[in-house]
């Protein structure tokens, strides 16, 4: 429906839309939303999340990478380069800007749309030229900036706890590639002293000492302690790309040095206390999960505010004739509301919205379950370690040590001796895996009470200005 009227006030209508577009324009922050993103990790890890912005902010950064590379690599100076330098978390921290953009576009007013017709006939001309504005978007802006800007709160989530998880997997690789290089510096040794003990039992059949079963008991031994060495060292080269891929490495920074064994136990487990409760504070997925139920409530709203008027603009308008004086006025044009009443819209909204609440209490609970589950696995390794140190290696050491005075005293032979230092293997190599496995899971407890214990996240509901168009 359009209706023409000439009138003067074109120019106040036009005048005034600007004004209010100008005065809502939104402008790009300082930091881009970093400054949140460092602190609500410095919380969670103890270290801060720096973009290297400019000449010299880029100096600085490579100055302390190289600095911690040149140096054995602890896990928190590994976690630090991977902060520094992964460039996956690169790429996660560059969709902050992607969300402030939308937040900036939200706040501004579309353009307006110029027209332009020209007829002509019977020896006369007619030019009319129009000028709309679209007033529904302009009245929505404050609705939409509170959407994006729940988006953009969003966003800083997602990126903080992007540097969690990193934080937390190179933590665990560390762990990995130490004690998988300590697991085969020791299987060094085992073949060493397989190989010792072959060619002594080759030695001895040749002089007729040992029978033919022993001696390819010997053989056999030293051949699967080669093989075993193989894999051990394949698995510290694994885990030590792992961790390489993890920091972001590679050239001559590969070089970087770890230190000979894993840290040892603390003198005693943290206790459960209110874990969950905690959780329920700290955890970025739960937090996320509830500003996107907030962000899509607001979707709804929007979506109602524009059920039956979502096209309104108005706009300045004139005509030209052949031989007549210019026809000034304004023209409005609304869409009527004849076929569609904007009901589909706001069913989508509410289904949106119960979708996003039901997926925030879930989020809430599998939150609670995970991390009880995170403390059983960091008790239950902590016992398992605790157990090997206290009980397993010294008995095993207190059998080698009386198996070699048996020796000594002529009461066994070198062969025995051997088999008991087998034996021994698989009791250090458990012991070793025993602590490892306890780092991996205190490491596993402070993300699943910090971070997000393993889960993807994204904006519940995929609320946004868009789930509810204004025009």
């Amino acid at each position: 429906m359009r209706t023409k009227q000439q009138h003067p006030a074109l120019r106040a209508i036009a005048l005034g839309a600007i004004a209010l577009t100008l005065g809502g324009c939104a402008s790009f922050s300082r930091d881009g939303g970093l400054d949140a993103v460092s602190s609500m990790s410095s919380e969670r890890i103890g270290q801060d999340i720096r973009l290297a912005r400019g000449t010299q902010a880029h100096t600085e950064a490579q100055a302390e990478l190289s600095a911690l590379l040149k140096q054995p690599l602890s896990a928190d100076k590994s976690v630090r380069v991977a902060l520094l330098n992964n460039r996956g978390l690169r790429a996660s921290l560059a969709e902050l800007g992607v969300a402030e953009a939308d937040l900036v576009q939200a706040g501004r007013m579309a353009n307006p749309s110029f027209s332009f017709g020209r007829m002509s006939g019977g020896g006369e001309t007619e030019i009319e030229r129009s000028v709309m504005f679209d007033l529904v978007g302009l009245l929505t802006i404050p609705l939409r900036r509170d959407i994006e800007a729940r988006r953009f709160e969003g966003a800083k989530l997602v990126a903080a706890t992007d540097a969690v998880r990193t934080a937390a997997d190179t933590r665990k690789a560390w762990f990995n590639a130490v004690a998988a290089a300590q697991s085969a510096r020791y299987a060094e040794q085992v073949r060493e002293a397989a190989q010792a003990s072959a060619e002594l039992a080759a030695r001895m059949a040749k002089v007729g000492n040992l029978s033919a079963l022993d001696q390819a008991r010997e053989q056999a031994f030293s051949a699967e302690a080669v093989a075993q060495l193989a894999r051990a060292r394949h698995r510290a080269t694994a885990a030590r790309e792992q961790l390489a891929r993890l920091m972001g490495v590679w050239g001559a920074d590969l070089a970087f040095q770890l230190p000979d064994r894993l840290p040892d136990l603390p003198a005693a487990p943290r206790e459960a206390g209110n874990i969950e409760a905690l959780a329920m504070q700290q955890r970025l997925d739960v937090r996320l999960a509830k500003l996107g139920t907030e962000a899509t409530a607001r979707a709804l709203g929007l979506s109602k505010a524009t059920r039956f008027v979502n096209v309104l603009e108005a706009g300045y308008k004139n005509t030209s004739k052949s031989d007549s004086p210019r026809e000034n006025g304004y023209e409005i044009e609304l869409a009527l509301p004849l076929f569609d009443w904007g009901g589909a819209r706001t069913a989508k909204a509410e289904a949106l919205y119960m979708q996003s609440l039901h997926r925030t209490a879930d989020t809430a609970i599998t939150a609670r379950s995970q991390v009880r589950e995170a403390y059983s696995a960091y008790r239950t390794s902590y016992d398992v370690a605790r157990h090997y140190r206290d009980e397993i290696v010294p008995l095993r050491k207190k059998i080698s040590e009386e198996t070699l005075l048996r020796y000594n005293g002529m009461l066994m032979s070198v062969f025995e001796l051997l088999a008991d230092a087998r034996a021994q293997i698989n009791g250090v190599n458990a012991a070793i895996e025993a602590q490892r496995d306890y780092w991996i899971a205190d490491t596993d407890l402070q993300a699943a009470i910090s971070g997000s214990g393993g889960a993807t996240l994204g904006m519940a509901g995929g609320a946004s200005a868009e789930a509810a168009p204004a025009h």
